[in-house]
C-alpha cells in the first residue's frame, strides 16, 4: 500500500512539474506584443474585442500569435471576424437569359467572396422588361436593405429620379457597363465607349478586303456607352477612312430575335454589305441573322463580350473581332468602390473607374 501510494505522488509530482514547465515555456502577452511590435496594452485590446484597434494592427496580432503559438490565436481570429465590417449591396442587371449578364452577376458574386477585411453580400436581380419603371422601381426596393446599388441603365429621368431618392437615403449608386451622368456625379465603373468605337472602326478599316457599306445595330440610343460607341465608331472613318458608307443604325431594343431580324433586312437591302458593326445589345441576334443569310464569314462582324455564343462565332469565322469588358477586374473596383463609399471614406460621387477593354479573335480565345 505505501509503495503504491509512493508511485502515486511521484506521478503527480511529475505532472504538477510538467504543467509548470508548459506553462513556463508558453508565450505569454508580452511576448506576443514583442512579436507583433505592439503595446501590451494594444494586445489585451485585441484579445477583448475592442474596436479602437485598426484592422491591420489586429492582422499584425493574428500573424505574430501564429508564428510563437500563442495558446489565444483562435481568440484573436474570433476577434478579428467579428470586427470586421458587413455590408449588402444590390445590383439590377438586365435578363438572365443574356449570358453576358450571367456571367457579370457570376463576376460580382465571385468578386464578394473575395474580399478581405469585409464581409461583403450581394443581391443582385436581373429585370426581364427593360422599361426605365421597372428599373427604378427595383433600385428602390434593394435600396431598402442594401447599403450600395449598381445597375446597368439607360439614361432616363426617371432612372436619375430614382438615384437622387437612393443618394437621399445616404446610400451610393454606381453606374456600370453605361454612365448615367458625363459630369461624374453618378459614379461609373466601365470601359471607354469612345475608344471602343474608335478601335471597332480601326478593325474594319483593315479587316476588310473591301471598302463599301457598314450596316449598324444599336440597342438602345439611351444607353449612353452605345451612343458613344456608334460615335466613336463614326469619328474613325471621318478622319481616317472616308472610303466607307456608313448606313444609319438600326435599333434591335436589346432584343436577340429583333436583332437577327435586324441583320437579315440590312443583307436583304444590302446584298453589297462589306461589314456589320454591333454597337449594343444583340451581337448574338445578329451572328444567328448571318448564318440564316448564308454570309457567315463573307461579312466582317464586330461585336461585344467573350460568352459562348460568340466564341464559337470567332472561332468558325461568323465573327471576326470582339471587345470585351475585364468581368473580374470590373466586379473587384466596383465592390472596392462600394465599401469606400458606403463607409464614407470617400465621396461616392468621385468614383469613377475607366477600364481597359480586352480584344479577341479567333486566334487568342
Amino acid at each position: 500500500m505505501k509503495q503504491h501510494l509512493s508511485h502515486l505522488y511521484l506521478r503527480i509530482g511529475c505532472l504538477i512539474q510538467n504543467d509548470i514547465e508548459g506553462t513556463m515555456s508558453r508565450p505569454t502577452i508580452r511576448d506576443l506584443a514583442n512579436e507583433a511590435g505592439v503595446s501590451v496594452a494594444t494586445v489585451n485590446r485585441v484579445l477583448a474585442g475592442s474596436s479602437t484597434v485598426k484592422p491591420g494592427t489586429m492582422q499584425r496580432v493574428k500573424d505574430a500569435a501564429r508564428n510563437i503559438g500563442f495558446y489565444g490565436t483562435g481568440a484573436i481570429e474570433g476577434r478579428i471576424a467579428a470586427a470586421r465590417p458587413r455590408f449588402r449591396f444590390g445590383f439590377v442587371l438586365h435578363q438572365p437569359s443574356r449570358a453576358f449578364y450571367r456571367n457579370l452577376g457570376n463576376a460580382i458574386e465571385a468578386a464578394s467572396e473575395r474580399v478581405d477585411g469585409a464581409v461583403v453580400s450581394v443581391e443582385v436581380a436581373y429585370i426581364e422588361t427593360l422599361s426605365p419603371q421597372n428599373i427604378a422601381a427595383k433600385m428602390l426596393e434593394l435600396a431598402e436593405h442594401c447599403d450600395a446599388i449598381g445597375v446597368v441603365a439607360q439614361v432616363h429621368p426617371t432612372i436619375m429620379q430614382a438615384v437622387e431618392a437612393i443618394e437621399q437615403m445616404g446610400k451610393p449608386v454606381f453606374a456600370l457597363i453605361s454612365q448615367l451622368a458625363t459630369t461624374g456625379r453618378v459614379p461609373y465603373v466601365g470601359c471607354d465607349g469612345w475608344k471602343i468605337g474608335r478601335t471597332a472602326g480601326w478593325a474594319f478599316d483593315h479587316i476588310c478586303k473591301e471598302r463599301g457599306k457598314l450596316g449598324i445595330l444599336i440597342g438602345n440610343p439611351r444607353y449612353r456607352c452605345q451612343e458613344m460607341n456608334e460615335s466613336g465608331f463614326r469619328s474613325y472613318f471621318r478622319e481616317h477612312a472616308t472610303d466607307f458608307t456608313l448606313l444609319e443604325p438600326l435599333m434591335t431594343f436589346e432584343s436577340t430575335a429583333v436583332a437577327q431580324e435586324m441583320t437579315e433586312k440590312l443583307i436583304h437591302e444590302n446584298p453589297d454589305l462589306k461589314g456589320l458593326y454591333v454597337a449594343g445589345g444583340g451581337i448574338s441576334g445578329a451572328i444567328a441573322g448571318l448564318r440564316a443569310s448564308g454570309m457567315a464569314g463573307k461579312v466582317v462582324l464586330v461585336g461585344y463580350e467573350l460568352m459562348d455564343s460568340t466564341r464559337e462565332a470567332l472561332l468558325d469565322g461568323t465573327m471576326t473581332f470582339a471587345i470585351g469588358h475585364p468581368l473580374p477586374k470590373l466586379a473587384d473596383v466596383t465592390l472596392d468602390g462600394m465599401m469606400r463609399a458606403a463607409s464614407g471614406k470617400i465621396e461616392s460621387s468621385n468614383h469613377t473607374t475607366v477600364l481597359p477593354f480586352e480584344i479577341f479573335t479567333c486566334e487568342n480565345i
